[in-house]
């Protein structure tokens, strides 16, 4: 096995940001506990606190103009890991995940890993709309950017990184590595905000979101799409 050290860690935690304060610190906080664990903020232009919570809490942090898929890609080229795992910065990661990074990775027919999903609301709609998401990633190996997609930081650039799309990065670059090989789902959960959905409404939110993955499937013009995501997320 690799002998590690902080200054060349197995794996980077990749968290765009922007106006994270309310979750940031739980965030990172979910990705202690490991010494060979590298963690990249990379913020988008906040206004509140998120800069000086993330750097409190001993995250790198990486300033970039906003844009999810840009400040993936940013934070990627600043980061040093073996491995790349791209969090949502209102979404925890479950406890002992580097571990099961390192053996999901250790197999290398596997080119990509992501962990179940789980929304942070007692609200049995939301059950039944992670269920779904589960359900979906595990059959047909297709994660969504709220699972925390980890995959090997060569294949990252190899592909090119994130198609820097204005919306739906996560989807086109699952597309990608599907094309190269088997997607893992790995049976711990990461836990997710549920405010999205509570904004609008579960059904409302949902529908909107299936109308995306149609849309991207279809071909549909990307900056309509960007209008619709950001009715979901403004």
């Amino acid at each position: 096995m690799k002998n590690y050290s902080r200054s060349t860690p197995y794996l980077s935690i990749i968290i765009p940001a922007l106006n994270e304060a309310k979750y940031i610190k739980e965030t990172l906080h979910s990705t202690e506990g490991d010494d060979y664990v590298e963690k990249v903020v990379v913020d988008g232009g906040s206004g509140d606190d998120t800069v000086v919570l993330a750097r409190n809490a001993g995250a790198k942090v990486v300033l970039s103009p906003p844009g999810r898929a840009r400040q993936l890609n940013r934070g990627a080229s600043e980061a040093q890991g073996e491995v790349f795992l791209f969090l949502h910065g209102d979404t925890r990661l479950p406890h002992e995940y580097a571990r099961y990074v390192r053996i999901t990775m250790a197999q290398r027919h596997i080119v990509a890993g992501a962990f179940r999903l789980a929304i942070d609301s007692p609200q049995k709609r939301l059950k039944w709309v992670a269920g779904a998401a589960n359900l979906r990633s595990r059959f047909l190996q297709f994660p969504y950017g709220d699972q925390a997609i980890f995959l090997r930081a060569a294949l990252f650039r190899e592909l090119g990184g994130f198609p820097e799309v204005p919306v739906m990065e996560d989807f086109y670059l699952v597309q990608l590595l599907r094309r190269q090989g088997r997607i893992h789902i790995l049976d711990q959960q990461v836990t997710t905000s549920a405010r999205r959905w509570l904004r609008l409404g579960v059904i409302r939110t949902t529908l909107i979101n299936q109308l995306m993955i149609g849309g991207g499937l279809l071909g549909l013009p990307l900056d309509f799409l960007a209008k619709i995501y950001g009715v979901v997320h403004k």
